[in-house]
């Protein structure tokens, strides 16, 4: 890809279209979240504690640019070349093509006279630090430039008001020289430098969360972005071998329209009757219940049934492994075919602690965007809740993610175990008001054994079945049998027999 290719427009679904060409980041997904990347030629200002991924987020757009045949510089005035090619190379990257500047103290170099000196500045515009980089712009003329970092200039300026007129200094002589400068600072000035904020085009904010268990947290927030929509809010973000990589939040801009509603049956000609000929095309159905009752058997099915129509069908497991839930498969008689295509189901097991909501939120849309995926499969929401950092923030997050999923046409169903005795059923979230189907799923008492009940409180999208009726499974698969009219007290769990007038049975 050449210069130009690199700097062209985004087409962001529901974007306002621009002509200000773009400079790519190079950064999965945070040129969704900017509607396109930087704008070129302007100045940035990358902010963040240390380890929250500045310096990661700096290498991969200057690669980008390498990429697309662009001149590169990375100016480091804290961090060695030394370091910062074996950071680079704990990524697999070379940084060979970049032009490291490495402006060091006085006091800490080893090689006076191979080494540029850093002095403290006098009373004029710029400082002696800031003339060594801009001697440098002036030979290689960069179209990307990172300086890493502020917080050196900000100790060298001694003052707010030195320091300002440096960085001012530094925005108007790069105005109109076609280069992408992004200044990195990490937060050594006792929170955000808000008088530095206001004079930078754009401001990227990274945050790094310490949870009490499991793994690190990390978000990113556009701040401000002059000459440009972008998606505001925190987006969650992970860095592994490889890079970073930004999980767009879900919004309005991600959902398609037109669906057409369409029946989904079961495979199962007594749990369609039930609800109404099935569930719609579009929809969300919770299937809640306590353990054992068969929730996960019942959604398994109509993955199975979605595979043998053709479609694909997948299923993010919280709790069960995969080889458990091929066994259950096995056991009932259901025909599995795993896989990412049509008339396949795949398995991807999720892990609570390991996972941030945004990555979740991601996986899903891949597979319904790549894969094609025309059921969805979260089982269940008890271990989505557990991925949560902040439990307040789950209703709006599953809001997000089922708008997005019923405007693809997607069936959802959705998992969630109660906890307590029969009738004192508790469950970690109410979801019941998001779902556009509840399937209500008990166990009672009769004859000195357990069985299962099925019923259906509600469906939005149609008519259903008042009844309760008994389910079970063996070999042949998921059997729902004929309304229990002779009970009364099923959901309870210790139902009353009746006897043939209605009344209780001796």
């Amino acid at each position: 890809m050449d210069g130009n290719a690199a700097c062209l427009q985004y087409g962001m679904p529901g974007a306002t279209p621009t002509s200000l060409a773009r400079s790519l980041t190079g950064v999965p997904g945070l040129d969704e979240v900017m509607h396109g990347g930087f704008i070129a030629g302007r100045l940035y200002l990358i902010d963040g504690n240390p380890g929250s991924g500045k310096t990661t987020l700096a290498l991969q757009y200057l690669l980008e640019g390498l990429r697309s045949g662009e001149r590169c510089v990375y100016v480091t005035l804290s961090e060695t070349a030394d370091e910062l090619r074996a950071g680079a190379l704990s990524h697999g990257w070379s940084l060979e093509g970049i032009e490291i500047v490495e402006l060091t103290s006085e006091e800490e170099q080893l090689h006076p006279e191979e080494q540029l000196t850093m002095f403290y500045p006098s009373e004029v515009e710029l400082t002696q630090t800031t003339r060594k980089v801009l001697e440098r712009v002036e030979l290689i003329r960069p179209q990307r430039l990172v300086i890493d970092s502020l917080s050196e200039l900000r100790l060298l300026a001694q003052n707010s008001l030195r320091y300002r007129r440096q960085i001012l200094a530094l925005k108007q002589y790069f105005a109109g020289r076609q280069c992408t400068v992004l200044l990195l600072d990490d937060r050594t000035s006792e929170g955000p430098d808000l008088q530095l904020q206001s004079i930078a085009h754009g401001v990227l904010s990274l945050e790094h969360k310490a949870p009490a268990y499991g793994h690190a947290l990390r978000q990113l927030r556009i701040v401000k972005f002059r000459g440009s929509d972008f998606s505001g809010g925190f987006q969650d973000i992970l860095i592994q071998r490889g890079g970073m990589q930004v999980f767009p939040r879900l919004t309005s801009f991600h959902r398609a329209g037109g669906v057409t509603h369409e029946s989904v049956p079961s495979g199962v000609t007594a749990l369609d009757r039930l609800l109404g000929g099935g569930i719609d095309r579009g929809t969300a159905t919770l299937l809640v219940g306590p353990p054992g009752t068969g929730k996960s058997t019942v959604a398994l099915q109509y993955a199975v049934s979605a595979a043998e129509r053709g479609d694909h069908a997948s299923i993010f497991a919280f709790e069960e492994s995969r080889e458990i839930m091929l066994e259950r498969a096995a056991s009932l008689g259901l025909s599995l075919r795993r896989g990412t295509g049509p008339g396949e189901v795949s398995i991807r097991q999720i892990d609570p602690a390991e996972i941030s909501p945004g990555e979740f939120a991601h996986l899903v849309r891949e597979s319904v965007e790549h894969d094609g995926a025309r059921v969805v499969v979260i089982d269940s929401l008890n271990g989505y809740l557990n991925a949560m950092p902040e439990d307040r923030f789950l209703t709006a997050q599953l809001h997000e993610l089922l708008a997005y999923l019923n405007s693809r046409g997607v069936a959802t169903f959705m998992v969630a175990a109660q906890s307590g005795a029969f009738a004192a059923l508790r469950s970690p979230i109410d979801a019941s008001y998001l779902a556009d189907a509840v399937v209500i799923l008990r166990m009672f008492e009769h004859d000195g054994r357990v069985k299962k009940a099925i019923s259906v409180l509600k469906k939005r999208s149609g008519w259903h079945e008042t009844s309760i009726r008994e389910l079970w499974f063996d070999g042949a698969g998921v059997h729902v049998g004929e309304p229990l009219t002779q009970f009364r007290g099923i959901l309870t769990g210790l139902p009353v027999e009746l006897d043939g007038d209605g009344g209780h049975a001796d």
